[in-house]
C-alpha cells in the first residue's frame, strides 16, 4: 500500500510509532485519522488499521488510499467519532485490537483553512465544528447566556478574565467571523501589538473545545480503549494543553492502580479494582530536532500505556 505523501507531518511520529510497537497482521486503531500521518507508518509496519474521524474532509481525502489496498483491506476508514470506537469495531466484527493512538484537538489541516473558522490567523466564517454540522460557534455565541459563555472560557480557556470577555462578546452581537471575535477579545483585555501571545488564543481554544465536545469525547475514548485493548496491547494518546493531559494522566493513573500508592503520612491502599493498565510511560515531549521542523510540536505531551489482562472498568462517573 502506498498512499499519497503526508500534507502535515504529526508530532512525536517516532516515539508514538515506537511505543505502539506495530508488527504485521497487528490490528491498530487511529483514532483521530487527520491527514493519516500515524497510519502511513502504521500501514508500512504490515498493521492493519481502522482510522476513524468526524470531519468528512478527513475521511474524502483518505478514500482513495484503499484502491490499491489488499483483500481484506488493511485500511478501514470510520466516519465517526472516537467515542463510538465500541460500537464500530463491533460491528466491522474485531472484539480486540492490539494498539489505539489518539491525537487530540484541531489538527493541522482544520487550523489552516480559514474556512473552517478555527484560527484568527486568516479571517473566515465563525464556524469549528470538526463534524462539520450541528451547533457552530457562531450559533452559541450569538444566542448564549453571558454567564453561559464566561463559564466556556474559564473552564475550557482557563481565562482568568472570562466575565470581562463574555460581556463584550454579548454586547457586539451578532458576531459572524473569526476576526470579528478576536478583535472583540483583544479590545476587551487591552491587547498590545507585538506581545509573545496574543490574549484571542485561549478564548477560542474554549469555544472550539465547546462547540465540540472535546473534553467528553476524550473521557469516551479513554474508556473504549481500555475495553478493546487486548492483553498486552498499547494506548498512546498525544495531548496538546494542560486539560487534556490532565484527564489522560488521571485516567492512566487511576487505570494502572497509582492513585492508591498512599504517601509516607498515609497508609497504602488496596486498589478497589485490578490495574488494567502498567508500563504507563512518563510524559514525552517533542526533542530540538522536531521543534525546529514543526513548531506546533511545543505543546505536544505524549503519554503511552500497555494493557494488562483486567478486565475493563465501568468509567461513565469518572
Amino acid at each position: 500500500m502506498s498512499p499519497p505523501a503526508a500534507p502535515h507531518v504529526p508530532v512525536l511520529l517516532d516515539e508514538v510509532i515506537a511505543a505502539l510497537d506495530p508488527q504485521p497482521g497487528t490490528v491498530i486503531i487511529d483514532a483521530t485519522f487527520g491527514a493519516g500521518g500515524y497510519t502511513r507508518r502504521l500501514l508500512d509496519a504490515g498493521a492493519t488499521v481502522h482510522a476513524f474521524d468526524r470531519d468528512p474532509d478527513a475521511i474524502s481525502a483518505a478514500s482513495g488510499w484503499s484502491e490499491t489496498a489488499e483483500a481484506p483491506p488493511r485500511l478501514v476508514l470510520h466516519p465517526r467519532r472516537f467515542s463510538e470506537m465500541l460500537g464500530a469495531m463491533a460491528q466491522a466484527g474485531v472484539a480486540q485490537v492490539d494498539g489505539v493512538v489518539m491525537d487530540i484537538g484541531v489538527s493541522s489541516m482544520q487550523l489552516d483553512q480559514a474556512g473552517r473558522g478555527f484560527a484568527f490567523s486568516a479571517d473566515g466564517p465563525l464556524d469549528m465544528r470538526m463534524s462539520q454540522e450541528g451547533e457552530s460557534a457562531a450559533d452559541f455565541l450569538n444566542t448564549a447566556a453571558e454567564s453561559t459563555i464566561a463559564d466556556v472560557l474559564f473552564q475550557y480557556g482557563e481565562e482568568r478574565q472570562s466575565r470581562r470577555v463574555a460581556r463584550a462578546i454579548v454586547a457586539a452581537r451578532p458576531l459572524e467571523t473569526t476576526g470579528q471575535l478576536a478583535h472583540v477579545v483583544r479590545k476587551a483585555l487591552g491587547h498590545r501589538p507585538g506581545a509573545p501571545k496574543d490574549p484571542a488564543t485561549r478564548s477560542f481554544q474554549a469555544i472550539r473545545i465547546h462547540v465540540n465536545a472535546e473534553l467528553d469525547e476524550l473521557n469516551a475514548g479513554l474508556a473504549a480503549a481500555e475495553a478493546l485493548l487486548r492483553p498486552g496491547g498499547k494506548l498512546a494518546v498525544v495531548s496538546f494543553h494542560s486539560l487534556e493531559d490532565r484527564i489522560v494522566k488521571q485516567f492512566l493513573r487511576s487505570a494502572s492502580g497509582a492513585d492508591a500508592g498512599g504517601s509516607r503520612h498515609l497508609p497504602q491502599l488496596a486498589p478497589a479494582n485490578a490495574p488494567t493498565f502498567a508500563a504507563v510511560s512518563r510524559a514525552i515531549r517533542a526533542g530540538t530536532a522536531e521543534l525546529d521542523r514543526n513548531p506546533r510540536a511545543r505543546s505536544a505531551t505524549l503519554r503511552a500505556a500497555t494493557r494488562t489482562d483486567a478486565p475493563s472498568q465501568d468509567r461513565r462517573a469518572a
